[in-house]
């Protein structure tokens, strides 16, 4: 894997990126999120079975409006983070993952999300997001990354506890659980 992040640094729509070889031994490219990626996005998140678009948007989604989209590749990247992983496909990227964070009013805590096309699952895809994820947000000094998830999203539940991620009921939903995982980054500056 080549590694071409440095702490702290500036992320944006080209940097960084990360060559990422999964257990099968096919690799994809890892990177930011960004305007251009618009019509892959919408490719992605229709290519998706039901299920794993439920177990995503916590319910069924059919076709995304073009408001959606260009919220999901619109990225500020000074307070959210959006990374996908993409392959060449027909000499374009084909987005075969994504893994976000949005930053709450506190500026300390994020709400994180993953998901990894159907055909990519099971490879060490959602773990390899996740990870670059987690790592960016230690680095910008955040202390809580959390996910609310469906309680009968099995894959979820089993990627969040290998990365650490500790388990709670939803208060407000018996259906959901909420992943928490403290982050312990460094502190921000004042």
């Amino acid at each position: 894997m080549i590694d071409t992040y440095s702490p702290s640094a500036y992320v944006g729509p080209d940097y960084p990126r990360w060559h990422q070889t999964l257990s099968d031994g096919s690799w994809v490219l890892i990177r930011p999120i960004g305007n251009r990626d618009a019509q892959a996005e919408r490719d992605f998140i229709q290519a998706l079975s039901a299920d794993s678009k439920r177990m995503r948007f916590l319910g069924q989604m059919s076709c995304p409006s073009e408001e959606f989209i260009h919220k999901l590749t619109d990225i500020d990247y000074v307070n959210d983070v959006a990374l996908a992983a993409v392959v060449e496909g027909n000499g374009k990227d084909r987005i075969v993952g994504v893994s976000r964070y949005a930053v709450d009013e506190t500026r300390e805590r994020c709400e994180c999300a993953v998901v990894v096309a159907d055909e990519w699952q099971h490879k060490g895809l959602g773990t390899a997001l996740m990870q670059k994820l987690i790592k960016i947000a230690q680095e910008r000094g955040l202390r809580l990354m959390e996910s609310t998830d469906l309680a009968e999203n099995i894959e979820m539940r089993d990627l969040a506890t290998d990365l650490g991620f500790h388990r709670r009921p939803d208060p407000d939903d018996v259906h959901q659980v909420i992943y928490s995982l403290p982050l312990n980054g460094p502190k921000p500056l004042a």
